[in-house]
């Protein structure tokens, strides 16, 4: 298991993360640490829970001292009575050993895209901002969930199945409208760092899995994602990023071509990336004049909408008699419908 936040801790900081740890795990009431600030407490708390997804019964704490006192009294806020937690806990192990057990042989990035994968078809983004939506429960549970829940229960998985992974938090940013924190992961696949945002990829996957944030670097997922609430390992590659694992990026606009003629051959859509320069205005015209060429030859009209940010592509080809369309795609729409991470 990754507990990369306890890593990045101070000794003091460190002992605080460990008692709360076991009184959390032992549903304790109440308990003692150091006193430290209502402030520092928080982020502490806020760090172990991002280490530990499966500490998902306690969202949050009350605290209180003696003026004079070396110490605070720590008070969990539990969403259940005991027996329910432990119910409840059985239920969480069963489901990620059992999810997990699919794929225990395969390489480390088939277990990724796996885990996406179940994200993607078996998640509801949860628009009612149930509390357990924040947590494993929603997503593993009850199959809904908001990124919090999400980007936690992608951790739980990887951590069943041995490959470093770390939740991380942006910040918000009225300016842009992007009203809520917004939490997703950063994984080790082969002794290097990539971020995986399944929330955004399920969010624009309404008709296939998309895979448009399946390892990014930091220079791309920062191009539609806020800065970091708390550092994280630096992602400075893109090799396993899913479209160039998969031969689906291209630099050509042949290629471009040749990819519709196939998809238009297979009756098949088609999702690329697109990595030949900027994806200008001018760029982006020249492969819509592309692509409405290779569907005009077959008969065909194209539906197509783009993830500008990420430079990716998808191509719907249609036999009946449509206008050809471009529809603009914005993952964050659907996120900030959700109230998420106060």
């Amino acid at each position: 298991m990754e507990l990369y936040y306890y890593s990045q801790l101070d000794k003091q900081q460190q002992r605080i993360y460990q008692v709360m740890k076991n009184g959390l795990e032992s549903l304790s009431l109440s308990f003692d640490v150091q006193r430290v600030d209502g402030k520092e407490l928080s982020d502490i708390f806020n760090k172990l829970k991002l280490d530990c997804p499966e500490i998902f019964y306690a969202p949050t704490f009350r605290y209180s001292y003696y003026e004079d006192s070396t110490l605070v009294k720590i008070k969990p806020e539990y969403l259940f009575d005991k027996n329910k937690i432990k119910e409840h806990q059985l239920a969480m192990n069963a489901r990620v050993e059992k999810l997990a057990r699919v794929v225990m042989d395969k390489s480390d990035w088939e277990k990724e895209q796996y885990i996406h994968d179940f994200i993607c078809e078996s998640v509801t983004y949860d628009k009612l901002k149930k509390q357990y939506s924040h947590e494993i429960l929603g997503p593993l549970g009850q199959g809904v969930g908001v990124c919090e829940g999400i980007a936690k229960s992608v951790k739980i998985l990887c951590d069943q199945l041995s490959i470093p992974c770390i939740v991380v938090i942006s910040e918000n940013n009225p300016v842009k409208n992007i009203k809520y924190r917004h939490a997703w992961n950063v994984i080790r696949i082969n002794g290097v760092w990539y971020h995986l945002d399944a929330t955004f990829d399920n969010t624009l996957g309404k008709k296939e899995v998309r895979y448009d944030y399946f390892n990014l670097d930091d220079k791309s997922i920062f191009k539609d994602h806020e800065a970091l609430i708390y550092k994280a390992p630096a992602c400075n590659e893109d090799n396993y990023f899913y479209y160039k694992e998969k031969k689906l990026s291209f630099t050509k606009q042949e290629d471009v071509a040749k990819r519709c003629q196939q998809a238009i051959k297979k009756g098949k859509v088609l999702t690329f990336h697109w990595r030949g320069g900027y994806l200008t205005k001018v760029v982006m015209e020249e492969l819509l004049q592309v692509i409405a060429e290779a569907a005009k030859e077959k008969n065909r009209h194209s539906q197509i909408s783009i993830n500008w940010q990420q430079a990716v592509i998808r191509v719907k080809f249609m036999e009946e008699q449509i206008e050809n369309s471009v529809k603009m795609e914005d993952a964050y729409e659907e996120e900030n419908e959700a109230a998420l991470i106060q």
